[in-house]
C-alpha cells in the first residue's frame, strides 16, 4: 500500500536528518533514527532484504517485492539520507572546522537528550539491563577513544569500510563516520562523495548493501527477543560516544594529510574557560536538545519494551 505523500515527505526528511548526523565523526544516523520512532521499522524493512526477495526479482514481479521491502518506506528515506550526504558534508565540514566548539555543543546536547529519550523507552531496568547499558557505556568509550590508522585506499578496502561503517551507522551512538576516520577512511570518502568519484563510491556503496542485509537480520533478532536489554546496549553507546563529541579538547598529536593540512591524531577532553564561548556553546547544545524533543515530539508516543 502506497504512503500518503505527506508521510513520505516526514519519512524523506528524517531521512535528512539521519544522513546529516551521519556526516559527523561522533553523531549516528542511527539515534536519529530512534528518536524519530522509524528505529524499528528501518531494522525490519532491512531485514527483507532476503532470499524471499531475490527470488520475487528474479520472476520479475517487481511490483511485489517493493511490497515485500517496504519500499513506500525505505526509497524516502534513502533519498533522504543520500541528499543530506551530497548536500550537507562541505557544510558541516566548514562548521567544524570554522566553529568546532559550537557544532560540538550542538550535537552534545542533541546525544544528551536522545540518551534520555531513549532509556526511558526501557520497561523495566533489572541487573542485566544495568550490564547491558554499563558494556555498551564501556565499549563506545574505549572505541572513539582509538586512533586513526593508515590504510590502502584500494577498492577491497573502499568496500570492507564500507560493511563496516554502515552496521555503526544504524547503530545508535556508535558513528559510521567516525569508525570511518579510524579506518582512515573518512577525509578519503568525503572527497569522493564531492569529487564524485563513481567507482570508489560504487564500491563504498555495495559494501554498505552487504552489511545492512546482513547487520540488519541480527538486529531484528536482538530487538524482538530481548528488546529491553538490548534498548539498554543502545543507550550506553550513546553514552560512551559522549567521549567523542566533547566540545573543549587539547591536542596532543597531529599528523599532516595529503593536502598538507594538520588533522589532530590524539585528543584529550579539558574543562571549559568561563567566557562568551561558554555561553554560546550552551546555548548551541540546548537547541541540540531541544531539537530532539521536537522530533520526537513529532513522532508521537512511544511503546515500552519490556522484554
Amino acid at each position: 500500500m502506497k504512503a500518503p505523500r505527506a508521510d513520505q515527505l516526514k519519512i524523506f526528511l528524517k531521512g535528512m536528518a539521519m544522513g546529516a548526523a551521519d556526516v559527523v565523526p561522533g553523531v549516528s544516523g542511527g539515534t536519529i533514527a530512534f528518536i524519530t520512532g522509524i528505529y524499528n521499522q528501518l531494522v525490519a524493512s532491512l531485514k527483507c532484504f532476503n532470499v524471499e526477495f531475490v527470488r520475487l526479482v528474479l520472476r520479475l514481479d517487481i511490483k511485489q517485492a517493493l511490497r515485500h521491502v517496504d519500499a513506500p518506506f525505505l526509497v524516502p528515506l534513502g533519498c533522504g539520507i543520500a541528499l543530506s550526504f551530497l548536500s550537507l558534508a562541505k557544510l558541516i565540514q566548514y562548521l567544524l572546522h570554522h566553529h568546532a566548539v559550537h557544532t560540538w555543543a550542538f550535537f552534545f546536547g542533541l546525544i544528551v537528550a536522545s540518551i534520555v529519550m531513549v532509556g526511558s523507552r526501557i520497561g523495566r531496568w533489572r541487573p542485566s539491563t544495568w550490564l547491558s547499558l554499563a558494556a555498551g557505556t564501556v565499549g563506545a568509550y574505549l572505541l572513539v577513544g582509538m586512533m586513526p590508522a593508515t590504510t590502502p585506499d584500494t577498492l577491497w578496502f573502499v568496500f570492507l569500510s564500507g560493511v563496516v561503517a554502515i552496521c555503526a551507522m544504524i547503530l545508535p551512538g556508535i558513528s559510521g563516520s567516525y569508525i570511518l576516520l579510524i579506518l582512515g577512511k573518512y577525509q578519503y570518502m568525503i572527497e569522493a562523495l564531492l569529487g564524485r568519484h563513481w567507482l570508489t563510491i560504487v564500491s563504498f556503496g555495495a559494501g554498505c548493501a552487504v552489511g545492512l542485509i546482513s547487520f540488519s537480520h541480527v538486529l531484528h533478532w536482538l530487538l524482538n527477543r530481548y528488546g529491553n536489554v538490548t534498548t539498554a546496549l543502545l543507550t550506553g553507546l550513546m553514552v560512551g560516544s559522549l567521549r567523542k563529541v566533547w566540545p573543549w579538547k587539547e591536542t596532543l598529536r597531529t599528523f599532516v594529510d595529503r593536502h598538507g593540512d594538520i588533522v589532530p591524531l590524539q585528543q584529550l577532553n579539558v574543562l571549559p574557560a568561563a567566557g562568551t564561548e561558554l555561553l554560546l556553546a550552551v546555548m548551541s547544545a540546548a537547541l541540540g536538545a531541544a531539537a530532539v524533543l521536537l522530533l520526537a515530539r513529532s513522532a508521537g508516543a512511544k511503546p515500552q519494551y519490556n522484554g
